[in-house]
């Protein structure tokens, strides 16, 4: 004995299904609970203070990092990092892994289809006497498609893209802070280098003058005072010289850090620290261009965006949903008469939700959304305020950094002739030893003033050139 056992499924025919659906859609497509959205007031000024003659067409953020590092020991590194970088990996893995999830927010927009196929046969035993029943059967159909009528859906979606661009600029941005951090840890290992030449030479130096002091003293032209005295000036010089060392090596082991591998056997050979390898003087623009050019700030953005979706996602929830499963197939009590007139079967099966006690969720879960609205446009006025700060303090370095060099290059001049003078003077039998040590100090004080005066000057460049939204391209537009 057979028995035919339909099976669930929704709407007279597939096509009408898929029309009505669509038309349906479309006419609710106007109907969105999401409030409208406007970019908060820029709480900064339409010119940054005391620079409202450097406005020009250009921006740091249309050099390219090639440009803006003539080394090519530099340029070099910053390729690997690019390619290498674990933090900067990460922030395109993110990247995707949100865009997959704005793909699974899109794809709940649109119908979904699916065919089933089932055969089943069983065998019972019913008042003595054995039943063997088979059931089969094929559908296509949708299942649970939720008419979007107020919005819910789509504002989910919105919030999804709003946040897949979101992490694109800040893939952006960390490309940003990882040339500034190449470039910082770069010129911080080229002044430990140069503060180890410069530390290797004094080392020489004063191991000459210690070798004077002992001539000196074998002629009975100087005392055990003196000679002891520079004996702890050489001993200090090379106390200083293996800082100098430990230094430069452990520069050198942040750099690996930042490219992701050991430093390459065959970089090219670097740039001297006081060459004139970064551009120092970067045009600024406006602030409104800033706004533009930034990735971080459009990151916030679209941050804001992305919570003013959301406000229409929990407004929509204390509304109805309307879910539509539907099918229509073909069953029968066996696989031959599958597909014989008279086996058709459908189904459709609409299904509305409505909330009646909520106990106050809904209302929670809008009053959080509208809550973390304002907080994205607190986090977007506070990033927008803190860019305008770094720019401005970036335009007075640049401006004061040049001076002080100028200045620290005569004192270093100075403090040469000094030493050239006061080791004539000691020679002569005029001055003492204190005189020549004092001087010597002096000026290697001094030329250490110099290398940190220009570490500084570059670092202040580059975190201009970060704060204009530098580092995303690799030539000049």
């Amino acid at each position: 004995m057979k028995r035919l056992t339909a099976m669930s499924l929704t709407v007279p025919s597939l096509p009408l299904l898929a029309l009505a659906a669509a038309a349906l859609a479309a006419l609710l497509a106007g109907c969105s609970m999401t409030p409208p959205l406007t970019r908060p007031e820029s709480p900064i000024p339409s010119q940054y203070p005391r620079h409202e003659h450097a406005v020009t067409d250009t921006t740091a953020a249309d050099i390219g990092w090639r440009s803006m590092f003539n080394d090519a020991r530099l340029q070099r590194l910053i390729e690997l990092a690019l390619k290498n970088n674990r933090d900067l990996r990460l922030a395109a893995l993110n990247v995707e892994m949100v865009r997959a999830q704005y793909d699974i927010r899109k794809a709940a927009e649109l119908p979904q289809l699916g065919v089933a196929a089932n055969v089943t046969r069983e065998r019972s035993n019913a008042g003595g006497s054995a039943l063997t029943q088979t059931q089969a059967g094929v559908s296509v159909g949708i299942t649970a498609f939720e008419l979007d009528l107020f919005g819910r859906v789509r504002a989910q979606s919105e919030a999804a893209l709003a946040r897949y661009f979101a992490s694109e600029q800040g893939r952006r941005a960390a490309q940003i802070s990882l040339v500034g951090a190449v470039a910082e840890a770069y010129f911080a290992e080229r002044l430990a280098q140069a503060q180890l030449e410069l530390s290797s030479r004094t080392v020489e130096d004063w191991r000459g003058s210690l070798q004077l002091v002992r001539q000196l003293k074998a002629a009975n032209q100087t005392g055990a005072l003196e000679l002891a005295q520079a004996e702890a000036q050489v001993a200090a010089s090379e106390a200083d010289r293996e800082a100098r060392q430990r230094e430069a090596e452990h520069r050198a082991h942040a750099l690996a850090l930042l490219i992701g591998q050991e430093l390459p056997a065959d970089l090219p050979e670097g740039a001297p620290l006081m060459a004139d390898s970064v551009i120092t003087r970067l045009p600024a623009g406006l602030p409104s261009q800033l706004l533009a050019r930034r990735p971080d700030l459009r990151q916030a953005e679209l941050g804001l965006v992305a919570a003013n979706a959301e406000i229409g996602v929990a407004r929509a929830a204390f509304f109805p949903r309307i879910a539509l499963t539907a099918s229509v197939g073909t069953a029968s009590p066996g696989l031959k008469g599958l597909f014989k007139g008279g086996s058709g079967v459908w189904s459709f099966a609409p299904q509305l939700t409505q909330p009646l006690f909520p106990n106050g969720d809904l209302k929670a879960e809008l009053r959080l959304a509208e809550l973390r609205k304002t907080g994205a446009v607190l986090e977007y006025e506070r990033a927008v305020q803190t860019a305008f700060r770094e720019v401005s303090d970036g335009l007075t370095g640049q401006e004061r950094y040049a001076r002080q060099a100028d200045a620290q290059q005569r004192a270093v001049q100075a403090a040469d002739r000094r030493a050239a003078l006061a080791s004539l003077r000691y020679r002569a039998g005029v001055d003492s030893r204190l005189e020549v040590l004092d001087a010597q100090r002096q000026l290697y004080a001094a030329r250490q003033a110099v290398l940190d005066l220009r570490k500084e000057e570059i670092a202040n460049a580059i975190a201009l050139y970060k704060a204009l939204g530098g580092g995303l391209e690799e030539r000049g537009g």
